[in-house]
C-alpha cells in the first residue's frame, strides 16, 4: 500500500474489546487500546518519501504482517464511468502502456461498488492494493494510472490512487447526508430508502419485469423458434431479407424506434494464407445488447450499449472462402443498431477485413420498450455512505472528481451539488483546503454550424464556477471527446491535465500554465468587449492560427450569433469589436455540445474553457 507523507497518518481497525494493539512501524512501536465496541485507532507520525517498509500490527497473540509499504502520495479518484473507464478499453489507443508494464511505484485500489441508506459504513466490502504488472494494468482505472504515472515521474514518488467510482451515477448518490439537507426532495428520497424491506421489494418487482420481457422477445424471436434452423446457423440460407449499405442505427416506423430483436448478416472471403490464424473481430459500439456468431459460432457478446465490441475469434472457426457474421441485436429502448464511425471490421494479423458495409438484415421479433428499471445504488447518499465514508480516515493529498454526464440538464441545481460535496467532503476529511481537482465534460455529440442551447456548455460553465473556492482546480478537456462515444478513449490526455492542476494546487508549483485560458476579467465600453485570460503561458493563440472564432452575442438574452471579428491582442486578451449602437446581454465561448469551431488556447496548446459571461 501506499500511505501519506510528511503527514500524521491515521491507522485504525478492530480487535478484541479493551485489548491492546501494538503497531510497528519502521522499528518504531505505537500502542492503541480497543474501545468495548473492539475499535481501535493511532496517529502514525510520518515522514518523507521512500520505501519499501513493513508494519506488524498484533494483538492478543494475533499478528498481521503487512509489507512492501511505500509513503508518498495517495489521492482519492471519484465519480462516473469515464471515472473507472480501465486500461483495457483504451489499449488500441495506447499500446505502447502494455509493452512490459512494471512499475511498483504505482498503486491502486479499486473500492468495491456498495451502496447503503440505513448510515455510513465503517469498512468497506473487500478490495487490495496492487501495482502496475502485466497481469493488473488492463484492470486500473485509466485516468488514475495516467494521473499517478505523471506525478510519480515528476517527482519521483510512490503514488497510491483510490478509485471510489459507479459508471452512471449522478452526484447526489456521493453527497453525505448532512449535506442533502439543503435539497429536501433529494432527502426525502434517501430517507424512503431506509423503510424495512423496500429495496428487496423494488428489486424483486424490476427483475421479474425484465424477465419476462426477455423471455417474450426470446420466445418470439423468429430467429430462434424451435424446429427450425436458427439464423446464426452457417446453413441458414437468408429469404428476403433488407439491405443495409453502411451500418447505422436501424430503421423507424412512422418516425419512432422499432424495440426489440434485429439480426444483421454478412459474408466474406478469407484466403488460404489466413486459415489457422487468430483473428480479432471488432463490432464498434452497438445499442444495446449483442451477439456474434461466425460461421454458427458465438464468438463473444456484451450485455448493454457502451463496451466496444472487440471479440477474439478462435483459429479453428474460420475457414478458406466464404465465412458468414451474425450478429444478433436487442434493443431495449430509443433506436438500436450499430454506432457509426466506430471500427467494423476483422484483423487477422496485419490484414484488415473491412465490415462497414453490404449488411443484409431482419426483424427478429418487435416488442414495446423494456420495462424501467430502478438504480437504487444512484439513489440520494448510497453511494456516499458505503464509498466515500469509510475512506475519511484515510490521510489522502487530495480528491479527483470527474463526474456530471448524469446530472446534464440540471446545471442551476448542480451548482449548489458541487458546492455540497466539495464543502461535506472537506469537512469529512477534517481539511477545509483538502486538494480537489475536477475533469470539465468534453465534447460529445455532433457539430452543429449555428449558435445552439447546450446542456453540456451549462454543466461545463458551472463546473469552471467552482474555480471560485480555494485549492480546487479543472482539467479542461473540450478537445479530447469523441462525437459518438460518451466514454472517449484519450484519457492520458485527461490525467495529464489532472496532473497540470495538482503541480499548482498541491504541489506549489509556480511556473505554469497549468491549464487552459480561463475568463479572467470582461469589460464593455461603448466599441468593444474586451476579454482578459489568464493562464496564458507566452500569449493566447489559436489552432493552426487562424482566426479567433467559437465566440457568439446575444443582444436580447436568447438569440445568439457567432462573433467574426474577434481578435488576440497583446497576450491575455480578445478583443471584440461592436457596431454602433450595439449593446450586448451576454457573450459565449465554446458553448456547444461539440463545439468543433472554438480554437482559442495558450502556448502549450491547451484549449480555453467554455464560458457564458451575461452582462447585467
Amino acid at each position: 500500500m501506499v500511505i501519506q507523507r510528511n503527514a500524521d497518518v491515521n491507522i485504525w481497525g478492530w480487535a478484541d474489546a479493551k485489548a491492546v494493539v501494538k503497531v510497528s512501524f519502521d522499528q518504531v512501536d505505537f500502542e492503541a487500546k480497543a474501545d468495548q465496541d473492539g475499535r481501535w485507532h493511532l496517529v502514525l507520525p510520518t515522514k518523507n518519501a521512500g520505501g519499501p517498509f513493513e508494519m506488524i500490527i498484533s494483538s492478543n497473540g494475533d499478528e498481521k504482517v503487512i509489507q512492501d509499504i511505500w509513503i508518498g502520495e495517495v489521492w482519492v479518484c471519484s465519480g462516473q464511468s469515464n471515472m473507472e473507464t480501465t486500461m483495457e478499453r483504451i489499449e488500441p489507443m495506447f499500446p505502447e502502456e502494455f509493452i512490459a508494464p512494471d512499475n511498483n511505484l504505482i498503486r491502486y485500489f479499486d473500492v468495491p461498488d456498495d451502496y447503503s441508506f440505513i448510515g455510513i459504513k465503517e469498512d468497506l466490502k473487500g478490495g487490495k492494493w496492487v501495482s502496475v504488472t502485466p497481469e493488473s494494468i488492463k484492470s486500473i482505472a485509466a485516468v488514475s494510472y495516467f494521473f499517478a504515472k505523471n506525478i510519480s515521474n515528476k517527482y519521483g514518488l510512490a503514488v497510491g490512487m483510490i478509485n471510489a467510482s459507479v459508471g452512471g451515477s449522478p452526484i447526489e448518490a456521493w453527497l453525505s447526508e448532512d449535506a442533502l439537507r439543503e435539497f429536501p426532495k433529494d432527502h426525502e428520497e434517501a430517507l424512503h430508502f431506509q423503510k424495512p424491506g423496500i429495496i428487496e421489494e423494488i428489486e424483486t418487482n424490476d427483475r421479474d419485469k425484465m424477465n419476462e420481457w426477455r423471455t417474450a422477445l426470446n420466445q418470439n424471436d423468429l430467429g430462434l423458434q424451435d424446429g427450425q434452423i436458427p439464423w446464426y446457423d452457417e446453413h441458414f440460407q437468408p429469404k428476403n431479407w433488407l439491405s443495409m449499405d453502411e451500418v447505422g442505427l436501424w430503421p423507424t416506423e412512422n418516425g419512432r424506434p422499432v424495440n426489440g430483436v434485429y439480426w444483421f448478416r454478412k459474408e466474406f472471403n478469407i484466403d488460404d494464407d489466413f486459415i489457422g490464424q487468430r483473428a480479432r473481430l471488432l463490432l464498434g459500439t452497438l445499442i444495446d445488447s449483442d451477439q456474434a456468431y461466425v460461421n454458427g459460432v458465438l464468438v463473444g457478446s456484451t450485455s448493454y450499449q457502451y463496451p466496444p465490441r472487440r471479440y477474439d475469434v478462435p483459429k479453428e472457426v474460420l475457414k478458406f472462402g466464404k465465412n458468414t457474421l451474425v450478429v444478433r441485436i436487442v434493443n431495449e429502448s430509443g433506436r438500436g443498431g450499430f454506432v457509426k464511425d466506430k471500427p467494423y471490421r476483422l484483423e487477422i494479423g496485419d490484414t484488415i477485413i473491412d465490415l462497414s458495409t453490404d449488411w443484409l438484415y431482419q426483424v427478429g421479433a418487435t416488442s414495446r420498450p423494456a420495462p424501467r428499471q430502478t438504480a437504487v445504488r444512484f439513489k440520494p447518499m448510497g453511494l456516499y455512505n458505503a464509498m466515500i465514508a469509510p475512506l475519511q480516515s484515510m490521510t489522502i493529498q487530495g480528491v479527483l472528481w470527474y463526474q456530471g454526464e448524469s446530472n446534464v440538464g440540471q446545471a442551476t441545481k448542480y451548482e449548489k451539488q458541487l458546492n455540497a460535496l466539495l464543502h461535506s467532503w472537506r469537512s469529512s476529511w477534517s481539511d477545509q483546503d483538502l486538494p480537489f481537482i475536477l475533469v470539465q465534460l468534453p465534447n460529445f455529440m455532433e457539430t452543429s454550424e449555428l449558435p445552439q442551447e447546450s446542456a453540456w456548455a451549462e454543466m461545463r460553465n458551472v463546473q469552471r464556477k467552482a474555480l471560485k473556492y480555494s485549492n480546487v482546480g479543472l482539467a479542461i478537456t473540450i478537445d479530447v471527446g469523441e462525437a459518438n462515444d460518451i466514454h472517449p478513449l484519450d484519457k492520458k490526455t485527461v490525467g495529464d491535465r489532472l496532473a497540470l492542476q495538482a503541480y499548482k494546487i498541491a504541489y506549489n508549483e509556480s511556473n505554469g500554465p497549468f491549464s487552459g485560458p480561463l475568463l479572467k476579467n470582461v469589460e464593455k465600453t461603448k466599441r468593444s468587449i474586451i476579454l482578459e485570460f489568464t493562464e496564458v503561458g507566452r500569449g493566447l493563440q489559436t489552432l493552426d492560427n487562424q482566426k479567433v472564432a467559437g465566440f457568439s452575442i446575444s443582444i436580447d438574452g436568447e438569440n445568439y450569433d457567432w462573433v467574426t471579428n474577434a481578435k488576440l491582442v497583446g497576450n491575455s486578451k480578445v478583443i471584440i469589436p461592436l457596431n454602433k449602437g450595439q449593446i450586448p446581454e451576454s457573450i459565449r465561448y465554446a458553448w456547444a455540445n461539440n463545439p468543433h469551431t472554438a480554437n482559442l488556447i495558450n502556448a502549450i496548446g491547451i484549449p480555453a474553457s467554455p464560458f457564458q459571461h451575461d452582462f447585467r
